[in-house]
This record gives C-alpha cells, sequence and structure tokens, in this order.
C-alpha cells in the first residue's frame, strides 16, 4: 500500500466454528466486528473461553476463519497473505525461549525467519529499545523474569511489524516487573507501534488502553474508548459497616440494589449522580441496625467487566 491506513486491524462479520465429536459444532466467534486505529493501544478483554486466543490466532494466520474478512494494516490475511503476516507481530503468554542462544542469536534466527536481509536488520536498536543490550550475549537462562518477557517483544519486532499483539504479557509477573513492562509498551507506542492487549489484569487496561473491547462467549459485548465506558456506567457503591452481624437483608433494605459482604458490610449499588444517600442511610437505622462506618467506591473497569461478562441464569 502506498500510505499507511487509518486503521491497523479491520475485523467484518468474522465467524470461527470448531467441529467437535459427534458432528457438533461449536461456535467460537460469532459476527465481530472491529476496527483498530492505527496508533493506538487497543485492549481485548474477556473470561477464559471468551474467543481472545482464537480472533488472535486468526489475526496472525494461525487459525483458519471460517467466515468473514481480516485486514491487518490494510492487507487481507487470505489474499495478501504475505504482507499480513510481515505486517503483525505477536507476543504469545509462554515463555518460549531458546536457553542456549543469546538475545543477539535469538533476535538474528527470528530475523533470517521473516527474510530480513542482514543489512535490514536492527538487532542493536531493538535490544536497545527494550533495555537489553547489555545482556546481548549472556544466555537468556540467566536472564531475569522480566527479562525474557521484554526479550519476546523484542523477538516480535524483528521484521519491524505496525501492528503488536501481546497476549497476557504479564501473567504471573510481580508488580515491580509489571510496571517496568508497562513503561516499556508505552515507549512502543510513543514509537508510533498499534499495540493490541489482552490481559486478566484490569487495572492494567485501564491505565494503558485508550479503547477497549469486551468479547463474551464469541461475541462483542462492547468496543467504546476507556473513558466513555467509565463514564456510561453511572453508579458506584456504598459500603454501610454496621454493629452486628447480618444473616440475612432486612426487609426495609431489598428494595435497594444491595447485597450482604462478610457479615456486617452491605453494598448497595446507586448511581453517582444520585447524591441523595439519606434514604438508604435512613434505611439502615430504620431497620435497628447501628452503623460503624460508610464508605463509597467509585465503579471501575472490573465492576463494568463483570456485570457485562455475567451469564445470565437459564
Amino acid at each position: 500500500m502506498n500510505s499507511d491506513p487509518d486503521f491497523a486491524v479491520e475485523i467484518a462479520n468474522l465467524n470461527k466454528t470448531y467441529d467437535v465429536k459427534n458432528s457438533e459444532t461449536k461456535r467460537a466467534l460469532k459476527d465481530i466486528n472491529l476496527s483498530i486505529p492505527r496508533g493506538s493501544f487497543f485492549g481485548l478483554l474477556g473470561p477464559n473461553g471468551a474467543g481472545k486466543s482464537t480472533l488472535i490466532n486468526i489475526m496472525a494466520g494461525l487459525v483458519i476463519k471460517t467466515s468473514g474478512h481480516v485486514r491487518v494494516w490494510g492487507y487481507d490475511i487470505e489474499r495478501d497473505m504475505r504482507q499480513a503476516r510481515s505486517a503483525i507481530g505477536v507476543v504469545p503468554q509462554e515463555l518460549n525461549i531458546d536457553p542456549f542462544f543469546s538475545p543477539r542469536e535469538i533476535l538474528e534466527v527470528q530475523a533470517g525467519l521473516y527474510g530480513v536481509p542482514k543489512k535490514n536488520r536492527r538487532t542493536d536498536e531493538i535490544l536497545k529499545a527494550v533495555h537489553l543490550i547489555d545482556k546481548s550475549d549472556a544466555y537468556t537462562r540467566a536472564l531475569s523474569g522480566g527479562m525474557r518477557r521484554r526479550l519476546l517483544i523484542a523477538k516480535a519486532m524483528v521484521h519491524s511489524p505496525p501492528v503488536l499483539v501481546l497476549d497476557e504479557p504479564t501473567a504471573g509477573v510481580d508488580v515491580e516487573l509489571r510496571q517496568q513492562l508497562w513503561a516499556q509498551l508505552r515507549e512502543l507506542r510513543e514509537m508510533g507501534t498499534t499495540i493490541l492487549l489482552t490481559t486478566h489484569y484490569l487495572e492494567e487496561a485501564e491505565s494503558l488502553c485508550d479503547t477497549i473491547a469486551i468479547i463474551n462467549n464469541g461475541e462483542l459485548v462492547t468496543c467504546q474508548p476507556t473513558r466513555e465506558i467509565l463514564k456510561s456506567f453511572d453508579c458506584k457503591n456504598i459500603i454501610i459497616t454496621v454493629s452486628r452481624p447480618l444473616d440475612c437483608l432486612p426487609e426495609k433494605l431489598k428494595v435497594f440494589d444491595a447485597e450482604i459482604q462478610n457479615d456486617r458490610d452491605i453494598v448497595f449499588r446507586i448511581k453517582s449522580s444520585d447524591s441523595n444517600i439519606e434514604r438508604v442511610i435512613s434505611a439502615v437505622v430504620e431497620s435497628g441496625l447501628g452503623i460503624s462506618d460508610i464508605t463509597t467506591q467509585e465503579s471501575d473497569l472490573e465492576d463494568i467487566f463483570l456485570l457485562l461478562t455475567r451469564d445470565e441464569p437459564k
């Protein structure tokens, strides 16, 4: 293509159906439509088995779609397969690194697999970008967990893909290393890379991503700018700690969206725009309960995620 596309990834009416036993089928993806803007930090969220990995593997050319269209950096993944695969780099969750190779050797081999001529390879530049240049000739088995994670990112960058997909990059990583990886990803985004992130750490998505899509049971539940998602769910929790343990919710409190937690905490869910909590407090007092403490908690992405992906009882 002559110019950079407006959208790094375009997905239209994407479906994936797997054959299972006894001529039965499982529909893993159902009419997914997504457009990921160029240069964005895009979060793809969903519970286990929602279809995230299937979607990523279709984009990367590892799984064949059943129907629909997928374009990566303007290239159709089937018609322009070679160009589409060259436009994407995938960082897997698993640490699949040869322990007897150095970071420099691993990047050189990976560049060779992608057909990058030696004169065009950016091995040292990439190692500097992920802060591993001082470890370039060490055995990877001697690297820390955080360094190995950064090496996986470097490995996915050897062919200079404009789109980088990270599948649970901080799984099993401690808080300090997670913060380091977050800083690294922000640097890559500032360099112009479009980043697609899947994660189970919702505070990670809320902090990093400017747009978030949530899928559940193979269907797209929502796709909005992160701020808009948080704003659209106008609710907060009021937690009232009462003076004695409760076995059940008093009758006067059943008119509210409330539940008991930890015996003595009653959580009331109300609209953030509703500043009148006197009715809630009055109902608690009228129920014969003493109040030990009152706290408020604004809804975060975790609350919204649980609400959107909650399976209704059949």
